[in-house]
This record gives structure tokens, C-alpha cells and sequence, in this order.
């Protein structure tokens, strides 16, 4: 089974010029993590051309970024730019694009580990209602998205990143042959996600959201996976899936109230195994770096799902029953 890891040192040149939760550090951490369980298997990957963003991005807002990326500088209260912020955001969506032609070719799992992250940025920026970015400047996972859809025909996008990938949903909002699962915390930042955003016209059912309850757990994720995510997958039958990985729902990453664990992650990976994925890196500043990210691949690269009893909570009982009703117009749930 095919596996690699797309970096470029070029990720860490965006950089902020006083302290930011999203830092160079954080991919450090994450190759560190990777090393220690044999797992770091780096492919260099190369810059897209410009005109590339633009495949999911407004012109308008593109020169924007490029112009305020000449200096310390920032978008919004946020999300900074830097002087290497163009030529990282370039080589992130060149990982992405190398990462979902590797896992069509060669099958298997392909993660491309990029700075800076992309699922808040919508076509213009924010997206939707959003008050920033969220520390986002392009869409890496819609743009691997629509290469692998240029290639296949179709594509399904998964989402567990802690917050909704808001950006994502707005770019592919009308598109009916992407279908965009997004399992998030409710009422967090960034206030959208909500069950009945269900897709635009021609493309209803293909956006999913699941928006779990304030202090979920593992059983409430695993339960959710089970009823509605691996349904979808079945019936939809992708030949690549596009994983928005982000490990901040963990257990002590601090920015949500999630507490998940290493075994909702590797459990998450066993169940895709079949799959080839195009997977790319968003959230995830600590602990989620340490322990979730190598439990998703170890668990797909075994390819062996372990049964995991659960006992989800009333609230994820019930998101998963508002889910279920709501899209149960356009799928077997």
C-alpha cells in the first residue's frame, strides 16, 4: 500500500512575527511525531503556478494576498501574512495536488503535512458569516478536491477537523459531484455547519454537516462515523477520498471542548483503508500532533477494524437523529 508524506522546508517560512498558535512549530512537531512511530517518509513537493488558485479562489483576493504578503502583515485580527507566506501557500496547494495524484496512481495514503491551512478560506476569504479566516489563507483541501474530481469525475471530502471547514463548503456549495462530509463542535467558531445546510441547488445532499455536542468523546464520534459517515461512503462508492484532517478535537489541545482519543482517530483510518486518500494536514497545535495524527495512519495502514463498543451521549444520539432526518431525502441512513 502506497504511503508518503509531502513537505517542504518552504511550509515554516510563514511565520508570525510575535507569538501565534499557528506557527512553524507546529509541523515540527507533527514530523516528530511521525519519526518516533516510523512514519516519516518526506516527498518534496512542487510550487502550482499561480493561476492554479484560482481554480477556487477570486482573483480580487488572490492579488490581495500576494500584495500584503510582501510584509508582516495581517488579513484580518486572526490570520497574519509574511513575506514567506506566497511561495508556502504555492507549494501547499502543489503538495495537495501531488498528494491526490499519488493516492489515484498509486493507491494508499498520501498526507500532505502544509502551512499555512486552508479549510476556513473561502472564495473571496471569509466564507459564509465567518468573522476571519481562522488563521486560513487558501483552500488546499478544496483545491485537491477539485484535481481529483478533474481526474475521477467525482470526489468525497471528509472533514474532522474540531471546526466546520466552512471555506470548503462555500466553494463547493453548488458542485453535485463533490460530496462534503463535515463532522465539527457546534457553536463554535465559525457559527455555520448547522444540519440543514444541505448543498445548492442541483447539488442538495451533498453537503453533510454534523455538528456534534460540547464535550463529545470518542463514543459519540465513533457512533456518528458508524451512522452516518461510513453509509454515505458506501453509497456513494468514491474512488478517492480527500481527508480535511485536523487533530484539535483531541484531548487537551484547548481550543474546543472535544475530548477525543487515539482510538476514535485510528478507528476513523481502519474504516478508509479500502480508500485511497488524498489527506491534508488543517488544525492540531499539541497533544493532537503527538498521538492523533499517527493513530489516523497507523490505522489505516493496518487496515484492521477493531470493534470499538461505544455508549454515545443523549446530544449525540440526537444530532446524529436531526442528521439522519434531514438527509434522508438523499441517502440510506
Amino acid at each position: 500500500m502506497g504511503f508518503g508524506v509531502l513537505y517542504s522546508s518552504t511550509f515554516l517560512e510563514h511565520r508570525p512575527k510575535e507569538y501565534h498558535p499557528e506557527n512553524p512549530g507546529r509541523l515540527l512537531r507533527a514530523i516528530e511525531a511521525l519519526k518516533r512511530t516510523g512514519l516519516w517518509e518526506p516527498i518534496e513537493p512542487e510550487p502550482v503556478q499561480e493561476e492554479e488558485l484560482l481554480r477556487v479562489h477570486d482573483g480580487d483576493y488572490v492579488r490581495l494576498v500576494k500584495d500584503m504578503a510582501r510584509d508582516f502583515s495581517h488579513l484580518d485580527p486572526d490570520t497574519y501574512v509574511s513575506p514567506g507566506t506566497w511561495k508556502a501557500s504555492l507549494t501547499a496547494f502543489g503538495a495537495s495536488k501531488k498528494a491526490t495524484e499519488l493516492a489515484v496512481e498509486r493507491k494508499g495514503l498520501y498526507l500532505a503535512l502544509v502551512r499555512p491551512p486552508g479549510h476556513h478560506a473561502g472564495r473571496n476569504g471569509r466564507a459564509l458569516n465567518a468573522p476571519t479566516l481562522g488563521f486560513c489563507i487558501f483552500n488546499n483541501s478544496a483545491y485537491a478536491a477539485k484535481v481529483a474530481e478533474e481526474k475521477l469525475g467525482k470526489v468525497l471530502v471528509i472533514d474532522f477537523d474540531a471546526h466546520h471547514g466552512n471555506g470548503t463548503q462555500e466553494i463547493l456549495w453548488n458542485d453535485g459531484k463533490a460530496v462534503h462530509i463535515d463532522l465539527h463542535e457546534r457553536d463554535i467558531y465559525p457559527m455555520s455547519g448547522y444540519e440543514y445546510e444541505v448543498g445548492g441547488r442541483g447539488a442538495e445532499g451533498t453537503k453533510i454537516n454534523i455538528p456534534m455536542p460540547h464535550y463529545a468523546g470518542d463514543d459519540d464520534y465513533v457512533y456518528a462515523w458508524e451512522e452516518i459517515v461510513l453509509p454515505i461512503i458506501a453509497q456513494f462508492r468514491p474512488k478517492l477520498i480527500v481527508v480535511s484532517a485536523g487533530f484539535d478535537g483531541f484531548l487537551g489541545e484547548n481550543l474546543t471542548t472535544l475530548r477525543l482519543s487515539e482510538v476514535f482517530f485510528a478507528y476513523a483510518g481502519s474504516t478508509l483503508s479500502r480508500y485511497p486518500l488524498a489527506v491534508i494536514f488543517e488544525g492540531g497545535y499539541s497533544v493532537g500532533l503527538d498521538k492523533g495524527l499517527p493513530a489516523f495512519i497507523k490505522g489505516y495502514l493496518s487496515g484492521e477494524i477493531r470493534e470499538v463498543p461505544i455508549t454515545p451521549s443523549y446530544e449525540a444520539l440526537r444530532t446524529v437523529s436531526a442528521v439522519k432526518e434531514v438527509q434522508g431525502q438523499w441517502w440510506e441512513l
